[in-house]
């Protein structure tokens, strides 16, 4: 099947798609605002939208054409598709609210139990009036029940019960959450990237507790986090020394790193630009091609590894920009 890249861009979606090692772009809902993706894991020609005021939109054939799914008026900032339970949709939105259906978008219901753990620190200087919004859900691939949801700037909460109930901050997590995500099979492992502590963190247990590591790493404002499909103890994140730089123009100063089993973290080489301009905001994996891993940068291009990230090739693609997410088919 033919590989295809979907980023947001702007007010806009780009989509990349490649014929027989020849790529083309298109751009897409011009005016949606489109803020995060996500695949539906059961049926890759699916894929789903969250908007700025348009909800949630999804499309049947790849990206292609969209329709609405409902939760229009709420800003839209984060969505995930339960890999256990077909039909489980989970989305997060600006003031921090979780939204739950389990008839893949026929009906929305909120779960009133995560309100009530908002709280007045809960602060984002990112977007104007600097209201903290979910910006992560990882949904586990073992059990529907579990889910983990990060907000920026404020906690990183579980539940284990569906939505039903939401355990407080888990120890360790960082707070300033801009991507969480279990491991494609294993339910034990979930990985986060964030603007707080290390910058990178991780979990043994289902998100349960969690475990900073600084070693080696030489700048701490996280984004994007991945694991390899096959071996979850190999993680990789995307750092920049902070927010300024991260979400510069050409001046990100950022690295993609690497760290097998917790141990050191080690700068990724191998071709990459030393250190890279543009941050990377998306780091993909691939689940039927262990080793490989895609990373998405700023300005559009998209760079390819083979070998856990030992070497890199630049691909002949440029999706105008990737503004925050970029989802793979």
């Amino acid at each position: 099947m033919n590989r295809v890249f979907i980023s947001t861009n702007g007010s806009r979606l780009a989509r990349a798609e490649c014929h027989s090692d020849q790529w083309s772009v298109e751009f897409l809902l011009e005016g949606a605002n489109v803020r995060c993706l996500a695949v539906d894991p059961h049926n890759q020609n699916i894929v789903y939208a969250g908007t700025q005021d348009k909800g949630v939109l999804r499309s049947n054939d790849r990206g292609k054409t969209w329709q609405p799914l409902g939760m229009e008026g709420h800003v839209v900032k984060a969505i995930a598709i339960s890999p256990a339970e077909p039909g489980l949709i989970v989305v997060g939105i600006r003031p921090a609210r979780v939204f739950i259906s389990r008839d893949g978008g026929q009906s929305w219901m909120e779960s009133m139990s995560f309100r009530k753990k908002r709280r007045l620190f809960w602060f984002s200087p990112a977007e104007k009036p600097f209201t903290a919004y979910v910006q992560g859900i990882a949904l586990s691939p073992a059990n529907p029940n579990m889910m983990v949801v990060g907000v920026e700037l404020g906690s990183v909460v579980r539940s284990t019960d569906g939505g039903k109930t939401w355990q407080d901050h888990r120890k360790g997590a960082l707070r300033d959450c801009h991507s969480v995500k279990f491991h494609a099979v294993n339910g034990d492992w979930v990985y986060e990237g964030g603007g707080t502590g290390a910058g990178a963190a991780f979990s043994r247990d289902a998100g349960n507790t969690w475990t900073q590591s600084r070693q080696g790493l030489d700048r701490h404002y996280g984004w994007a986090a991945a694991a390899d499909p096959v071996r979850p103890e190999v993680m990789y994140v995307s750092l920049s020394p902070g927010p300024m730089k991260a979400h510069s123009t050409d001046n990100a100063q950022a690295y993609i790193f690497r760290s097998i089993g917790g141990s050191i973290w080690e700068k990724l080489s191998g071709g990459l630009p030393q250190p890279l301009n543009h941050m990377p905001y998306a780091l993909l994996t691939d689940p039927d091609a262990p080793g490989h891993l895609y990373a998405g940068l700023s300005s559009g291009d998209v760079w390819h590894t083979t070998d856990h990230g030992d070497h890199w090739r630049q691909l002949p693609v440029n999706l105008g920009t990737i503004w925050t997410a970029m989802i793979m088919l």
